[in-house]
């Protein structure tokens, strides 16, 4: 049986990513590319879309990556989206940044259990734990958070009894920013081989939401920030 037909766009991150599955052929795209996603994402897509002579109209949805992360970022891979489903009469599904680490940590590494941190900025991380269903795709067991470092490790000590024995993978640029507090909350030492989220890893999730008749019109897309303002502190003096 073939399977459907989609583009994924990410721009959540410094990582700016785009995947396509067509003709049950899966290509991909992958920059680090900080500040210049709003120049890279458009020239990603299209180049994406003539390699595999694809084009809008013969998808059958569009999959973004919906943050936590940059706020910037998230603004700009959903407005990508929005216009390119509006000109197709595309529906869209949106992916978590953090589910979508987890994700590619279960592809690429086998870890079936995964905390997610990524550099929230302010002293903070993004956060949450995600454990591997019967469709292998990695399901949040926590709300997504943001939180001061030093309070991560009894936040999963409270919401997931952490066994400090038998330690998760830990994916994202958290780690290594927060090390003393976070180091001793995942088992492969060092930082991360996986930083940031890549849209590849998203499809699965995205596909699957589509089966289930997830999918919405592109007005409905919406940003997931989880930090809902941003608080800017005063310097003494100033």
């Amino acid at each position: 049986m073939s399977k459907a037909n989609y583009l994924v766009i990410d721009a959540s991150t410094e990582a700016c990513s785009v995947a396509l599955q067509y003709q049950n052929k899966v290509t991909s795209l992958y920059e680090l590319c900080p500040q210049s996603h709003s120049l890279r994402l458009l020239p990603m897509v299209d180049e994406l879309l003539k390699a595999a002579d694809c084009s809008l109209d013969k998808l059958d949805g569009i999959i973004y990556g919906q943050g936590p992360g940059s706020f910037t970022g998230v603004r700009i891979g959903i407005g990508v989206t929005q216009g390119l489903a509006f000109s197709a009469n595309l529906s869209v599904v949106g992916v978590s940044t953090l589910q979508a680490m987890a994700q590619q940590a279960f592809i690429e590494h086998g870890a079936n259990k995964v905390i997610s941190a990524i550099d929230a900025r302010m002293s903070e991380v993004y956060t949450g734990y995600y454990e591997a269903d019967d469709n292998n795709i990695m399901q949040p067991k926590t709300a997504e958070r943001v939180l001061p470092p030093a309070t991560v490790k009894q936040h999963y000590i409270d919401t997931v009894s952490l066994d400090m024995n038998n330690l998760p993978y830990g994916v994202g640029t958290g780690w290594e920013a927060y090390k003393a507090d976070l180091e001793q909350l995942k088992h492969n030492e060092g930082e991360p081989k996986l930083l940031f989220p890549h849209a590849q890893a998203m499809l699965h999730i995205g596909a699957v939401a589509f089966s289930q008749n997830k999918g919405v019109a592109a007005e409905n897309a919406q940003p997931v920030y989880v930090r809902d303002t941003v608080s800017w502190k005063k310097l003494p003096g100033k």
